[in-house]
């Protein structure tokens, strides 16, 4: 009698921070009623290789990835359109034998909007704040749904411009003084920098000069609602936060690991807002 083990992913990382990845795949593997597992595996750069080249001969039917592995993984995998562009994955899947790369953090930042802020991508014109992997993601993410221009505002201009050449004349780099010039024709303000979460300094920006049918969204999650998110409501605009971009990205890899689509629900966000705010 041949008995199968239940498939298994894993997020590789190092260290292996307290992520909430293990939470939100074990909710759907529960309610959906799939026999899986989901665990954290802590692996330091110099045995990445080994442990992605023998990722199914340990167990598992794919992975995600984190900091400071993101960008090593590629090179180990087949990456997809996405990844390559992004210059990053942070999916690891099997499709015909292969070992397949995707970034989710693209569809994870769409699919957030789709649900928060319906009819977003019906603008032209966006402002992005901060020129890092996140920003590259939300780039890539707003240039597929069709934007004609995008501001990419960074404190080094040099690392906009080194982005703006690599996706194209759609996306204009600027200074952090030539953000107030542009917010009132920036119909969707994302903040990809750390600015705005605990510990860090708030993002000076006064959402004021948007237009007032403009969206904001915030890609910070600690605290939930960030100053900007909270000054954003307060003008009565439609906002994403950060923790619904941590949901939705998280839809796909699941997905490709254990054969069934999950949704985000209420349910979900709760119980992760719940672990994100214990003391």
């Amino acid at each position: 009698m041949i008995v199968t083990k239940p498939p298994a992913a894993c997020l590789i990382g190092w260290p292996a921070a307290h992520s909430r990845s293990p939470l939100i795949h074990h909710y759907w593997l529960r309610t959906l009623g799939i026999a899986g597992g989901y665990v954290i595996e802590a692996v330091p750069p110099e045995d990445l290789r080994d442990f992605v080249l023998r990722l199914s001969l340990r167990g598992f039917v794919g992975a995600n990835v984190t900091i400071p592995h993101k960008v090593g993984v590629l090179e180990l995998s087949i990456p997809d359109a996405r990844a390559r562009a992004v210059g990053a994955a942070n999916t690891l899947w099997f499709a015909d034998g292969e070992l397949r790369s995707t970034n989710t953090d693209v569809e994870g930042f769409l699919g957030n909007l789709d649900a928060s802020a319906p009819g977003w991508d019906g603008a032209d014109e966006a402002l992005v704040m901060g020129a890092g992997g996140s920003s590259r993601a939300v780039v890539f993410g707003l240039l597929e749904r069709g934007f004609k221009r995008i501001h990419l505002a960074n404190r080094t201009v040099a690392r906009a411009e080194a982005l703006a050449a690599q996706f194209g004349p759609n996306v204009h780099p600027l200074g952090w003084d030539g953000i107030n010039d542009v917010l009132p024709r920036a119909k969707l303000l994302v903040n990809t920098t750390s600015l705005g979460m605990h510990g860090q300094p708030a993002l000076e920006v006064d959402v004021v000069h948007l237009p007032a049918d403009a969206v904001v969204a915030d890609l910070v999650y600690v605290p939930l609602v960030t100053p900007l998110l909270a000054a954003a409501k307060a003008r009565g605009l439609k906002t994403g936060d950060g923790l619904g971009m941590l949901l939705h990205q998280a839809v796909r890899g699941f997905e490709l690991w254990f054969g069934q689509r999950p949704e985000v629900t209420a349910e979900l966000r709760a119980l992760v807002e719940a672990d994100l705010t214990k003391t």
